[in-house]
C-alpha cells in the first residue's frame, strides 16, 4: 500500500461498505475496521477480493497510524472515539462518507439537503417524489438509508440530489454545501452525542455552511429555536407556517396549503394526516417550487403518497386492534407527535436504549394510553414512569414479548403502537430492523 494513498475507513454497516468500496475506486489503498465482528459475510468478502483489509471485532492500536492520508468514519460513531482522537493528533483529516461523496460529485448536481430533528424523512421522500413526478431528473440519497458515494458514478450535471442529513453527518462535514436546504424543526435531542443542547444545535446550523444569497433555506417560521439558529445565515429564506402568513413560502389558510397566496391543495386531500404531516408537505412545497414545480404533480403526489417505512405505518388489523409501527422514534417529541395522531385507547410499546434522557415530556401526549409495555435497556425507569402517573405498565426484556403482552392487554378498538422515544441500538442495530421486527411479530400472532 506505500505507494499510494491511504484510507483508513471506520465504522462498517452501510455507509463505511459503500465508501471503502468508492474509495478503492479512486486509487486508495483501504483499511475498514469495526468493532463488531458479525458483519454481512458477502459484503465482507467483496471488499477483501477488492484488495480492502478488513479488521472486525477489535480496534488494535497499530492499525492506525501517521501514514493514512484520510479518516471516513461512520456518522453513528462520535468524534471521542480513541480511533478519531489518534487521527487528529497525528493530522489525520476525518470525514464522513456523505463528504467523501460530495467531493467528487459532477460539477451542475443541484443538492437539496434536509434536516432537522423530526420530519426529516418524510420531506425528504415527498420532495423526491414530487421532482418524480415533475419528470425532473432526481435522487434520493442520504441518511434515508442510501450512502451518497454509491450515487457519484450515475450523477451528471443537471441531475438534483435530494439529501437526507442527519446531525451525526454534519458533524464531520467540511466542504459539504447544498444549494437548498430544508430545516423541519429542532428540538432538544441527542444530548448524549453532542454533549449539549447548544452543541447539537452548531451542528445542525452546518446545513447552511457556504451559502449565499444565491441559495435558499426553508426554515419552520412557527419554531423559534430553527428561526433563532438562521438569524444570521446569507441565505434567501423561504417560510412554512401552520398559520396564515404573509412570508415567501407556504401557509396554511382556511383548511389548505398556499404557496405565495395560491392555493394548493386542501389538507382533506393530503392522504398523509396530522399537523406535523401538513408540515413536512409545505416544507416540500417550498423546496421544489424553487426548482419549477408546477401544481399538479405536488398535488398528485400529496393525494397518493402514504407515508414512509417505520414512521407511523400502519401494520394490520388484528381482532379490531389496529396496530402502527412507529420505530423511528427515536426520541420523545417523535414519540409525541404519534401519540397526537389518535384519539381513541392506545396501548404505548416504550423502551430501548438508555440515554438518560427524561419521559415528562409525554405525560401531556398520554391521555389516550391505557397501558404502557416497557421494553430494552429502559424498562424499569418507564415503570417508574408509568407507575407515577398510574398508568398500568408492563415490563418485559425484549420487544417480541412486548407485542405479545400488548396483544394479550388489548380490546376490539383498541391501537397498539410501538413508538419507542429511544434509539434502537441497545438490542438492534438500527430503528428499521426494529421496525421490522415489530412487523414480523404482529404478522405471526
Amino acid at each position: 500500500m506505500s505507494d499510494k494513498r491511504k484510507a483508513f475507513v471506520l465504522g462498517m454497516a452501510r455507509s463505511g461498505y459503500e465508501a471503502a468500496k468508492f474509495l478503492v475506486s479512486r486509487g486508495y489503498g483501504v483499511v475498514i475496521n469495526d468493532a463488531r465482528a458479525d458483519q454481512n459475510p458477502e459484503q465482507v468478502k467483496e471488499l477483501e477480493a477488492l484488495g480492502v483489509e478488513v479488521v472486525l471485532g477489535s480496534h488494535p492500536e497499530h492499525l492506525l497510524d501517521g501514514s493514512v492520508d484520510i479518516m471516513v468514519k461512520n456518522p453513528g460513531i462520535p468524534n471521542s472515539h480513541p480511533y478519531v482522537e489518534k487521527a487528529l493528533r497525528l493530522g489525520v483529516p476525518v470525514i464522513n462518507e456523505m463528504e467523501l461523496a460530495f467531493r467528487y460529485f459532477p460539477s451542475g448536481v443541484t443538492i437539496i439537503g434536509v434536516t432537522g430533528t423530526n420530519g426529516k424523512t418524510t420531506t425528504t421522500t415527498l420532495i423526491y417524489e414530487m421532482l418524480k413526478k415533475a419528470d425532473k431528473p432526481a435522487w434520493l440519497m442520504g441518511n434515508i438509508g442510501f450512502p451518497v458515494c454509491s450515487f457519484v458514478s450515475r450523477l451528471k450535471a443537471g441531475d438534483i440530489a435530494v439529501m437526507e442529513v442527519s446531525d451525526h453527518q454534519l458533524c464531520n462535514v467540511d466542504r459539504f454545501k447544498t444549494h437548498i436546504s430544508v430545516m423541519t424543526n429542532l428540538y432538544e435531542a441527542h444530548l448524549d452525542f453532542h454533549g449539549s443542547y447548544e452543541a447539537y444545535k452548531a451542528v445542525k446550523k452546518r446545513i447552511f455552511n457556504y451559502h449565499t444569497e444565491k441559495d435558499i433555506a426553508i426554515l419552520n417560521l412557527d419554531n423559534r429555536e430553527v428561526l433563532e439558529l438562521a438569524r444570521d445565515i446569507r441565505s434567501t429564506k423561504r417560510f412554512f407556517s401552520a398559520h396564515p402568513s404573509d412570508q415567501p413560502g407556504c401557509c396554511l389558510l382556511d383548511g389548505a396549503i398556499y404557496y405565495n397566496g395560491e392555493r394548493i391543495i386542501s389538507i382533506s386531500d393530503v392522504k398523509i394526516k396530522g399537523m406535523h404531516n401538513y408540515e413536512n408537505a409545505m416544507a416540500a412545497i417550498a423546496a421544489v417550487k424553487e426548482l419549477g414545480v408546477e401544481n399538479q404533480p405536488i398535488v398528485e403526489v400529496l393525494k397518493t403518497f402514504g407515508g414512509v417505512a417505520h414512521r407511523l405505518e400502519y401494520v394490520r388489523t388484528i381482532n379490531q386492534v389496529d396496530f402502527y409501527n412507529d420505530s423511528k422514534s427515536t426520541n420523545v417529541t417523535s414519540t409525541q407527535i404519534a401519540l397526537s395522531s389518535f384519539d381513541r385507547p392506545t396501548i404505548l410499546l416504550l423502551g430501548g436504549l438508555d440515554r438518560g434522557h427524561s419521559f415528562d415530556g409525554l405525560k401531556e401526549y398520554l391521555k389516550w394510553v391505557k397501558r404502557i409495555v416497557a421494553f430494552g435497556e429502559t424498562k424499569e425507569r418507564i415503570s417508574r414512569f408509568a407507575s407515577d402517573l398510574g398508568i398500568p405498565c408492563t415490563v418485559v426484556d425484549v420487544l417480541d414479548d412486548a407485542v405479545a403482552a400488548a396483544y394479550s392487554a388489548s380490546s376490539p378498538g383498541d391501537v397498539v403502537l410501538l413508538s419507542p422515544a429511544c434509539a434502537s441500538w441497545d438490542q438492534y442495530e438500527n430503528f428499521e430492523i426494529r421496525g421490522n421486527r415489530f412487523k414480523d411479530c404482529v404478522n405471526a400472532l
